[in-house]
């Protein structure tokens, strides 16, 4: 009897060469093969290594002093990892000794630069740092003046709002590991939010997603950011009212 391949591939496999996607996987029998379902297990674990990472403070802290950027350390309501997965609301709102330490700190910037751990403190750990290098520079070279940077423990995206309040700032953008994706652990996310206040709802922000080398680009990415805080600041808005149109710019 003549042994016969039992793996099948799949119609789709050279699409595969242009994306991390888990597409065209083949199979065997019916079923998935052991390679494809080792991978699916390895990336699953690393996605939840990602959620459960605590943020490295002296990583970013470092990164930060390299650019002699000025840093304030906060930490949220939410005091651990577990607290923070299971109770969302608490990472919206800083504790009591940082608000206070905030609420200290010398205000009336036009740019309140948060970063925080959110759901992958590996994004934070592999990205601000080159992203940082690009954009802080752009900024600087508008004249924006920069509030020193909170770096926040625990936290979620509506914490902006709060550190941006207390620092009488025109713009707050915050810096966010993304949820782990099964092809991206490592994706940050920036979210700008123009006048930023306690309460302030998600149509309020822009947001520019999955910034890695096989995401969006740093260059790119700090072009966008760039571009964004200058039409929230031009036209005083920020969300749902404020379009990305830098692309339709640039080809002008």
């Amino acid at each position: 009897m003549d042994k016969k391949s039992t793996y099948a591939e799949d119609f789709w496999q050279e699409l595969r060469r242009h994306t991390s996607a888990r597409i065209a996987l083949g199979r065997a029998g019916s079923s998935m093969t052991t390679h494809e379902l080792l991978n699916f297990q390895q990336a699953h674990a690393l996605a939840r290594d990602a959620v459960h990472t605590p943020l490295n403070e002296a990583l970013v802290s470092n990164a930060l002093r390299d650019l002699n950027l000025p840093f304030i350390l906060l930490q949220t309501k939410a005091t651990d990892r577990q607290s923070y997965l299971l109770r969302p609301d608490w990472g919206k709102i800083l504790a009591e000794e940082s608000a206070k330490a905030i609420s200290e700190t010398q205000s009336e910037f036009d740019i309140a630069l948060i970063v925080a751990d959110g759901l992958s403190a590996q994004a934070i750990h592999q990205h601000i740092a080159s992203l940082f290098g690009l954009l802080i520079q752009k900024l600087l070279a508008l004249n924006f003046s920069l509030a020193p940077v909170a770096i926040v423990r625990n936290g979620r995206v509506a914490v902006s709002d709060e550190i941006g309040q207390a620092l009488k700032s025109k713009v707050a953008i915050i810096f966010i590991g993304e949820r782990p994706g099964l092809s991206s652990p490592d994706s940050l996310g920036v979210y700008l939010t123009y006048a930023p206040s306690k309460g302030n709802t998600d149509e309020k922000r822009n947001c520019i997603s999955n910034i890695r080398p096989e995401g969006m680009p740093y260059v790119m990415a700090a072009e966008k950011i760039t571009y964004l805080i200058q039409e929230a600041m031009r036209r005083q808005i920020s969300g749902v009212t404020l379009k990305d149109d830098l692309q339709i710019s640039l080809e002008g």
